[in-house]
């Protein structure tokens, strides 16, 4: 081969490299971390960006509230759909294991066993945290899975020093016939926090004879000694997580219990409170003034304004005028009325406004300033899912009977304003059911 081929060789050899050569680097973009909250546990009807612009700081606070505390039909309510809502969390809270894990007790705590089960089961990771970890082993005893919540507690790699998983540990150790681990599992959770429903039960459990005494039916852990020993669970009254394990339905809108009668009017309202609106209507129509209670009937109009969404003026006129001349007792409950019919929208004409602007003796609120400014300033803002939040905050710590009228119509504004009007339109009518 001659110099000069072997020169225009390398040439063709060099210029054939230089586009590979020059062909920019491939930039691998990692994929995003899961976010839990983007999880469903069904379809809700709230949107993908519920939590946009939501403090995580509030979520962290509230949510560990709604796993430990009663709330009303209402405020349940509305905890279960906003929970079960599939949509990015608020910043920060995205990778949060522990605030997942409150997320899913939370829904547990208030009756939704079965989203909480869905959402666990789009969940990876359960053991790398202890919380995420509880959530699914309550989820588990509540579905009659024991063994799932055995294998749960199992493989827990941190926190199984904590009094939940001794009690489990030791329930799981009986099961599986390991006699002697299971004393001394059951002797360490009573020394750390002893429990005289839990004991009474594992100790029968432990010793294989015995009177256990009432079934209990406070978590999946009672509901699963209970069953197991063979109790008779519709003597004990069961949690909201329980009662939605035994029952063949889980609670779905808020509906109340009132005495259906004697007489329609008592029936209309009764009607109202169970969901029967066009039944309510018709009860309605067959009543005159002349025949019924004038505070009573307007009452009725505000409870069926409310339920279908149409808060009008004339029913908000009647309220206001009933408020400034009924009896001292009358007096509040229909000024009570009407502040909640107002903060649903009702619109007031000019005369309203100012016998409205008197109204001293309706029921005052109890929630902090700075609370009730906050939960003010997120629905005018239109933050739906901290407009949620802070409205669940304030009815965990009024509790099952929920929030007093004064804290109840900022609620109810503050829902309507950010969009959450079915919510708004549930707690107006528990508040007016309650002028009864």
């Amino acid at each position: 081969m001659s110099r000069k081929l072997t020169v225009l060789t390398l040439g063709a050899f060099l210029i054939g490299a230089v586009p590979a050569l020059a062909q920019p680097a491939v930039e691998v973009t990692p994929l995003a971390a899961p976010d839990y909250f983007a999880n469903a546990g069904r379809d809700t009807g709230l949107p993908p960006d519920l939590w946009r612009g939501a403090s995580v700081e509030t979520a962290r606070t509230v949510l560990p509230l709604l796993a430990a505390k009663p709330l009303s039909p209402a405020a349940g309510a509305l905890a279960r759909r906003v929970l079960a809502t599939g949509a990015d969390g608020p910043q920060g809270a995205g990778q949060d294991r522990d605030l997942a894990g409150a997320r899913i007790a939370a829904l547990i705590a208030q009756g939704a066993v079965k989203d909480a089960g869905v959402i666990l089961s789009r969940t990876s990771g359960l053991e790398q945290s202890p919380a995420l970890a509880q959530a699914g082993a309550e989820a588990a005893l509540l579905a009659g899975e024991d063994e799932r919540a055995c294998a749960i507690a199992a493989r827990l790699p941190t926190g199984r020093e904590e009094i939940y998983w001794l009690r489990l540990r030791a329930y799981c150790q009986a099961r599986e016939g390991q006699a002697a681990a299971a004393q001394l599992t059951f002797d360490l959770a009573q020394g750390v926090a002893r429990d005289a429903t839990y004991g009474r039960l594992m100790g029968v459990k432990l010793a294989g004879a015995g009177s256990p005494g009432a079934a209990s039916l406070r978590n999946g852990l009672d509901y699963a000694l209970s069953r197991s020993l063979g109790l008779d669970l519709a003597a004990a009254t069961p949690a909201p997580a329980v009662a939605a394990a035994l029952a063949s339905a889980e609670p779905g809108v808020a509906v109340w219990n009132i005495e259906n009668g004697p007489g329609p009017l008592k029936a209309a309202m009764a009607a109202v409170a169970a969901g029967d609106l066009a039944g309510a209507q018709a009860l309605r129509a067959g009543l005159t003034a002349d025949a019924t209670p004038v505070n009573d009937l307007a009452l009725l109009d505000a409870l069926i304004a409310a339920a279908s969404g149409k808060p009008d003026g004339p029913t908000l006129d009647r309220l206001v005028e009933r408020g400034a001349v009924s009896d001292a007792k009358a007096r509040g409950k229909m000024q009570n009325a009407a502040i909640l019919l107002a903060a649903l929208g009702a619109p007031m004409g000019p005369q309203a406004r100012g016998e409205f602007a008197k109204f001293a003796a309706a029921e005052p609120g109890k929630a902090t300033v700075a609370r009730g400014l906050a939960l003010d300033l997120a629905g005018e803002a239109r933050l739906m899912g901290e407009t949620a939040l802070l409205a669940l905050w304030i009815s965990a710590d009024a509790g099952a009977a929920g929030p007093p009228i004064g804290d109840r119509a900022r609620i109810v504004r503050a829902l309507r304003l950010a969009g959450l009007e079915p919510d708004a339109r549930a707690f107006a009518v528990e508040g007016l059911l309650a002028q009864r």
